[in-house]
């Protein structure tokens, strides 16, 4: 109760100092009303949503992402403000100090410039506001296909021009616009790829969440089959079961599903894929995870009927696990397939400028195409999402590789 209050404290006095410079950069009174209503409901939800609201759990349910998603704009929008007319207030205090002790005068009212510095301030503060809600609305669903070609001198010829699609983190328990997900879903299909990966988090929690898009992503197809794997949230560890034996009933009815939809799913095993009488290893591992993550993958296990001279793939949904142990293992692993960190659903990219998200100070190989002691990885920014309901600058990703046997046209 202590830091709800503190909390609602700090938050309502921001708000005032927002509201100071709405009050100075704009003179209709129905936009500092505005601002107040949408303050107070924003506030009012987000207490209510994560006090009295249901769905307890570490994962946020759909009403909690989008209490926790509006608030996070309008705090947004308060600190960026508050940030430039802080600062000079600072500065208008620190120049009062100096003139009251070494003589002079400044006229401090200049509303002229108190007026140009907040409308400065909210026309800069509106940007990532506009964009958070814009990633709710619209950016959450912005599918987009990343197409990378990866050559390898090793690749049996029979699989040059071979084309991979990779799909990760579903997160079908987030999902709302059902004709978005047909569209993302079909947008897979007409990549007419020889095989499908899925590399985890079909789930937030529950497999009961998948069942209304069951008939859906059962019409994944590709010539190849459609092959997955588990990811951290796909074994039902954020939230609290009745039993153990619930929880674990809950993880047999998640594999089943996937087969039931035509994935063949992979647990710590592999698969060869054939063309023209040569092979690759198509290699699948449980979850590992740096940290407090489930660590149930086994490499060893999973390769343990596989030559060291077959081209292989991984799929692993932690891109930590490639870090930590496949680039390092005595198997040569050429291409890892991963997920989990959905590029944090934040971030800014420009092709062949800039790629930035905050995450990249939590995973070292966080969005993208990477290559370490001659093994590659992609790892997949998501096909849904999590917390936040939305994302900005970072977009849902299909990926579409084509393999390649250096030396062939």
């Amino acid at each position: 109760m202590l830091r709800w209050l503190l909390f609602i404290v700090v938050y309502l006095a921001m708000g005032l100092y927002t509201l100071q410079a709405l009050r100075s950069g704009t003179r209709f009174p129905w936009v500092h009303y505005l601002y107040i209503v949408l303050a107070l409901l924003a506030l009012g939800n987000f207490i209510y949503q994560f006090t009295w609201g249901e769905d307890p759990g570490r994962v946020l349910s759909r009403p909690k992402s989008y209490a926790f998603g509006f608030l996070l704009a309008l705090l947004t929008f308060n600190l960026i403000t508050i940030f430039f007319l802080f600062s000079e207030d600072i500065y208008r205090l620190l120049v009062a100090s100096y003139h009251k002790l070494f003589g002079g005068s400044e006229d401090f009212s200049m509303p002229a410039r108190r007026r140009f510095l907040s409308l400065i301030a909210l026309g800069i503060a509106s940007l990532p506001f506009g964009a958070l809600l814009y990633g709710m609305y619209r950016g959450k669903y912005n599918f987009r296909v990343l197409r990378y070609n990866l050559e390898f001198k090793d690749l049996p010829e029979g699989f040059h021009n071979y084309t991979i699609t990779q799909i990760s983190d579903v997160h079908s328990g987030s999902f709302d616009n059902r004709k978005k997900i047909e569209y993302g879903v079909d947008l897979v299909n007409r990549q007419q790829s020889d095989v499908i990966f899925f590399t985890g988090d079909l789930v937030n929690n529950k497999t009961s969440e998948m069942t209304p898009w069951t008939g859906l992503f059962s019409t994944l197809s590709a010539p190849d089959g459609v092959y997955s794997i588990l990811g951290n949230h796909d074994y039902g560890d954020y939230i609290d079961w009745n039993t153990e034996e619930e929880k674990a009933q809950n993880l047999e009815d998640l594999k089943a599903l996937q087969r039931e939809m035509g994935f063949d799913l992979l647990l710590n095993e592999h698969r060869f894929l054939e063309r023209g009488g040569d092979r690759l290893a198509l290699i699948g591992v449980e979850n590992w995870g740096r940290g407090g993550f489930k660590k149930a993958g086994d490499l060893d296990k999973a390769t343990g009927a596989i030559d060291p001279r077959d081209f292989k793939i991984l799929l692993s949904h932690d891109p930590s696990h490639w870090e930590d142990q496949v680039i390092h293992h005595p198997m040569h692993f050429h291409l890892t397939l991963s997920g989990h960190t959905h590029g944090m659903q934040f971030g800014i990219e420009i092709p062949g400028w800039v790629k930035w998200s905050p995450v990249k100070w939590r995973y070292k190989y966080w969005a993208g195409i990477y290559e370490e002691l001659g093994q590659f990885i992609n790892v997949n920014r998501g096909f849904g999402f999590l917390g936040y309901p939305g994302r900005v600058g970072i977009w849902p990703e299909v990926t579409v590789i084509t393999l390649k046997k250096a030396g062939l046209s």
